[in-house]
């Protein structure tokens, strides 16, 4: 590549020529008009290339095609002419956002038609965990809490200090719970380990499936009126999702109360 003015190249670009047109532009100025041959070899571009875009320059009106011997030469046209193309391309940038403003009521009827989209969160390791058993005593508003839990599998890694925090917060906001969780001997005192001295109307309420049925290793809980998380309890994976959207809340309570009244489960 020849070109001089690697600066001005550069300014060309920002005031909307792409890469090509700047180079194969500023060849022509500094050339002060050649035939394309003679331009690709000074910008460094194939012949094609050039003769493509020489061909759109023209078009832009950027510079002039004057045939000589059977050949196309080319030269730039007057320096004003970089401010007729720029006008060009503000006239034309604003018929486009007119266009989008017209049809903007169309798009958000289809958006709409589908409903609001859920709203997914990702977490991952105990310090992630920790924070959505945080958003689930964020809530401000008093609400029952359902869950379907490995209770023993919960204990095992939650600090202690963070729990009673948890327990004591859940009854100063009046958020109440049931779960459904495996029937072993430590989930039948899981309440009176770990809820002692809370007011029992705080202790959750519990019914109980038998183990095997239960091949969950975490926690599916629906929370506030919007809000479920599932959660993995494998030390190796410990991840969990929060899911935000009313719909799905109100379906998987559904769930739960209907496992609730069912043979399965029992007190």
């Amino acid at each position: 590549m020849q070109i001089k003015n690697i600066e001005l190249v550069e300014k060309i670009k920002k005031a909307g020529f792409n890469d090509k047109e700047a180079l194969i532009y500023v060849s022509v100025l500094e050339l002060g008009g050649a035939y394309p041959s003679k331009v690709a070899t000074y910008c460094g571009l194939n012949r094609t290339t050039v003769y493509h875009v020489l061909a759109t320059l023209s078009i832009k009106g950027l510079v002039s095609e004057i045939e000589k011997k059977n050949k196309y030469f080319y030269s730039a046209e007057k320096p004003d002419k970089v401010i007729g193309f720029a006008k060009r391309q503000i006239n034309l940038a604003e018929e486009k956002l007119d266009l989008m403003k017209n049809i903007l009521p169309d798009i958000e009827g289809l958006y709409g038609a589908n409903g609001e989209r859920p709203k997914v969160s990702y977490y991952e390791g105990i310090d992630g965990l920790l924070s959505i058993y945080t958003d689930m005593i964020e809530i401000s508003k008093p609400y029952e809490m359902l869950a379907f839990s490995r209770a023993d599998e919960l204990e095992a890694f939650i600090p202690k200090k963070f729990f009673d925090n948890f327990i004591k917060t859940k009854a100063e906001k009046g958020i109440t719970t049931r779960g459904i969780i495996p029937d072993t001997p430590e989930n039948r005192k899981y309440s009176e380990r770990l809820f002692a001295g809370v007011d029992k109307k705080f202790w959750p309420k519990r019914k109980y499936i038998p183990k095997e049925k239960f091949m969950y290793s975490g926690e599916i809980t629906m929370y506030g009126d919007s809000k479920i998380s599932i959660i993995n309890f494998e030390k190796n994976a410990l991840t969990g999702i929060i899911i935000e959207d009313k719909s799905l809340n109100h379906a998987m309570r559904t769930i739960f109360e209907l496992s609730w009244n069912s043979n399965l489960v029992k007190e």
